[in-house]
């Protein structure tokens, strides 16, 4: 517990407020920039340019990358430096395992404490995704379904779920730019986003983990060209990516 200071009485704190460092900021910019395309997949790091970009040191820089090798979204390789991840078809129903494990528990969490809060949150970002769907930003489209599966973790309340579906989230929009067609979105929204919030609704948590295994396989089928009925929209392979600017580093 703080103590009292014997002078004043007034308490001495003994917590210290957590601030973000450049370090964090400069990962969190990085993971940004992978997860938009700004460094495409499989691009060099270069840390020259990229910390002048940022408007940050090297050092700093190399410990924000270290992070993200850690996480698997850089890749070291010998004598070639660090390059962007790749996910490759083989890997993609992998990842799909390891976001239907996170998010089923997500699912049964939610319906465990019955919050009408995330409920009416989920059903808010549906609305989002099917409005988007009825264009042709593929980008936008995919942000869109993205948002609705991180904010299914979040609901739950559980920071490890929501830091391990950031990390998995990423690795998703990877395994889409690693296509050599070009990152490629569902244009229709499946019907089992409706199956899945009328069973959370309903408090069916094996009907909603059914409907999303259901939705992933699909993504996978998708993912690895086994899936060629369903309409898709398309971001050509050469497009410009977006660029990031620089970072605003906390003052000591």
């Amino acid at each position: 517990m703080p103590q009292s200071s014997t002078r004043t009485g007034a308490p001495i704190s003994v917590f210290r407020v957590p601030r973000t460092s450049t370090v964090d900021l400069i990962a969190i910019e990085l993971r940004n920039a992978i997860f938009s395309g700004a460094l495409p997949v499989g691009s060099q790091i270069g840390e020259v340019e990229i910390s002048s970009q940022l408007g940050v040191s090297r050092s700093p820089l190399r410990e924000a990358t270290q992070r993200l090798v850690q996480e698997g979204l850089l890749t070291a390789t010998p004598g070639r430096g660090l390059r962007v991840s790749r996910i490759g078809p083989e890997h993609v129903s992998d990842l799909y395992v390891a976001r239907l494990a996170v998010e089923s528990e997500a699912i049964r969490i939610i319906i465990d404490r019955a919050d009408p809060e995330a409920l009416a949150l989920l059903e808010k970002q549906f609305e989002a995704l099917v409005k988007v769907s009825e264009g042709t930003d593929a980008r936008s489209i995919g942000d869109a379904d993205i948002a609705f599966h991180q904010k299914l973790v979040d609901a739950a309340g559980s920071r490890r779920l929501s830091h391990y579906m950031s990390t998995l989230i990423i690795e998703t929009r990877i395994a889409s730019f690693s296509s050599p067609d070009g990152y490629a979105v569902r244009r229709s929204v499946s019907p089992t986003y409706t199956t899945l919030l009328d069973a959370i609704r309903n408090a069916d948590a094996d009907a909603a983990v059914s409907a999303l295994a259901v939705q992933f396989d699909d993504a996978v089928s998708r993912l690895v060209g086994k899936d060629a009925e369903v309409e898709t929209v398309e971001t050509p392979p050469d497009a410009v990516p977006p660029s990031f600017e620089p970072i605003d580093a906390p003052r000591a």
